[in-house]
């Protein structure tokens, strides 16, 4: 009998670093280490945490009851590459310089896979990362923006999103890679893709799309331009704004999408004007892009956080129905969707690719 395959998965983020380990589908434990300010207060340099949160990983998985002698390879959230496809990459030295060296971005996830690496090297194991954020399979076409010196990116969801594309898939008893997905990932920030034949071949990103609790999506420009130049904030303050205190945020004073249903349940007039002018705009892009693939669509997928809210699924059910039919799948499961994408690679359904850094000498 074939030995089961025991990944360690890992997530680092700014305040946290999630960790689990399953034994293929099913979770030995899931755990998320807190980080408080004053314990990350001494690292100058993001990779100057490297040590620290290794050592708490190896740590947490043992308190667990796992010995990391049991594992059969090791998996982590990617971080800001350039530009990449979809699907799982085997870590390498490439991978670790890039992310080191010259992200897209500085952001805690670009810890994640040089640990896995370190961790998996001194076992003799491989180290995966599977749909990292910057996965973008984008035609020519769509990249183009109306000025020269700029590009549309899809810097979105991918980890969830095709990882409910599967699912859904799944519970069809259909191959993914044969279906057309619109697919709507709604959490702290929205996103909506097309997933053709399972490639993300477009999407309306959290600076395009509709706002969301947190976040202003796109923003009427010349009034845009007039409130930043006029401002006398910089570009960091400003991006605060835009990504954390946008959306129902900056209406409502709440990201909570349950006090927003609360005051409407109450008579707010306003709260309900706010929160159907959310699912409005989430309608309106899932209609956008029905037209990238004409308008032959296998199914809409609403998922996500906030797709736990009946009332905003009703709102752009009514909008969005006569596309093709409506599956709300709530909710989203980074540590499962890196575990269940490494395990088809494991079992010969998908192929790991190798990734070049464009910049390492």
């Amino acid at each position: 009998m074939a030995k089961k395959e025991r990944m360690l998965i890992i997530n680092p983020g700014s305040t946290s670093t999630k960790i689990a380990v399953y034994d293929e589908e099913a979770p030995l434990f899931v755990k998320t280490i807190a980080h408080e300010k004053e314990d990350l207060a001494g690292f100058s340099e993001l990779f100057d945490q490297f040590g620290y949160r290794k050592e708490l990983i190896l740590k947490t998985m043992e308190e667990n009851g796992v010995k990391k002698e049991s594992l059969t390879v090791v998996v982590s959230r990617g971080g800001l590459l350039p530009p990449v496809p979809s699907g799982a990459f085997l870590v390498n030295d490439d991978i670790c310089w890039q992310l080191r060296n010259k992200p897209q971005n500085e952001h805690a996830s670009n810890l994640g896979a040089p640990i896995a690496k370190s961790i998996a090297d001194a076992l003799e194991l491989k180290a995966y990362i599977y749909d990292p954020v910057t996965v973008d399979e984008m035609s020519d076409v769509a990249k183009i923006a109306a000025f020269p010196e700029m590009r549309r990116k899809a810097l979105d969801h991918p980890l969830n999103s095709r990882a409910i594309g599967h699912l859904f898939a799944g519970r069809k008893g259909v191959a993914f890679d044969s279906l057309t997905l619109i697919i709507a990932h709604l959490g702290g920030g929205f996103s909506i893709s097309v997933c053709d034949k399972g490639r993300l071949i477009d999407v309306i990103t959290d600076e395009e799309g509709p706002f969301s609790p947190e976040r202003t999506g796109g923003l009427p420009l010349f009034q845009t331009l007039e409130w930043a130049t006029s401002s006398g904030k910089n570009y960091k303050t400003l991006m605060k704004r835009v990504k954390n205190q946008g959306g129902l945020t900056a209406h409502l004073g709440t990201n909570d999408a349950r006090e927003v249903e609360r005051r409407i349940a109450a008579g707010d007039a306003y709260a309900k004007l706010i929160y159907e002018a959310m699912a409005y705009g989430v309608a309106k892009s899932i209609g956008a892009l029905s037209t990238v693939v004409s308008g032959k669509v296998d199914a809409v997928i609403l998922t996500g956080g906030v797709a736990n809210s009946e009332m905003l699924m009703d709102w752009i059910r009514d909008r969005v129905s006569f596309i093709a039919p409506i599956e709300v799948i709530p909710g989203e499961n980074e540590m499962e969707a890196l575990a269940l994408g490494v395990l088809r690679v494991l079992r010969g359904e998908e192929e790991a690719r190798v990734f070049r850094s464009p910049d390492r000498r």
